[in-house]
């Protein structure tokens, strides 16, 4: 579904990536996983074109996508729900909902995934007409990945959403992930929690200095001793 073969990338001439080669095959949970800095976020900018390769290619069902504007990605079905949040504090919960949903062809469709995501967090239809800048931080977490699905995504690709989260928020957001893949939503998770990340995932990749330094199913990864020492302090 999605192949990076590798890409450079960085910001105002400071290299960020260093020839970073990855693959998420069709229903899969990827993660990449990481300390902060390490490129994590520049990997999922850069995939959706917010930051342009310096070298390298991506490919999106076969096509090359390196060079397309973040709009024509979206349309092709690829979403990013970035590190932060970054809801419209301003707007109500249904009104940031559909801001997700302006690429789907029918109002029926639209409605459609409305019902998805709310069947999926139910926080939220509950708070449909309350300002999502009134929301908590996890609840405003579930509202950006539910954003996010309103586009009906081929391939989500999720930074960092356990960024500043209560550890039991963290646990239902994980179930969560786990819930939204089984219904057949392609994922790219991007985390600093390592072995959450690792426990979730098919296959997982290991970035340090802008370099991928470890790949493998989420159990190997797990038993690496590199990752244990680096990642787990074990």
């Amino acid at each position: 579904m999605l192949n990076v073969s590798h890409i450079s990338a960085g910001y105002s001439g400071v290299p960020a990536l260093h020839e970073v080669s990855l693959h998420v095959k069709k229903g899969e949970i990827v993660t990449i996983v990481g300390s902060n800095g390490a490129g994590k976020s520049t990997i999922a900018r850069t995939i959706t074109g917010l930051v342009k390769p310096t070298a390298g290619s991506i490919t999106f069902h076969g096509q090359p996508i390196e060079h397309l504007p973040p709009h024509d990605i979206v349309a092709l079905g690829l979403i990013h729900v970035p590190e932060g949040r970054h809801v419209f504090g301003k707007l109500t919960v249904i009104e940031n909902l559909m801001l997700g949903a302006y690429t789907l062809a029918s109002e029926a469709e639209a409605r459609e995934r409305l019902g998805f995501v709310c069947d999926m967090f139910p926080i939220l239809k509950e708070r449909r007409n309350q300002r999502a800048g009134s929301l908590s931080g996890g609840q405003q977490q579930m509202l950006a990945l539910g954003r996010g699905l309103m586009a009906n995504p081929k391939l989500l690709i999720l930074d960092e959403p356990s960024l500043g989260l209560m550890p039991k928020l963290v646990e239902e957001l994980f179930a969560a992930i786990h819930t939204i893949s089984r219904t057949g939503v392609t994922m790219l998770l991007i985390e600093q929690r390592v072995l959450e990340a690792l426990e979730l995932c098919d296959r997982g990749y290991v970035i340090q200095n802008g370099r991928i330094v470890a790949e493998g199913l989420g159990s190997e990864l797990i038993d690496s001793e590199m990752v244990r020492k680096a990642y787990l302090g074990m």
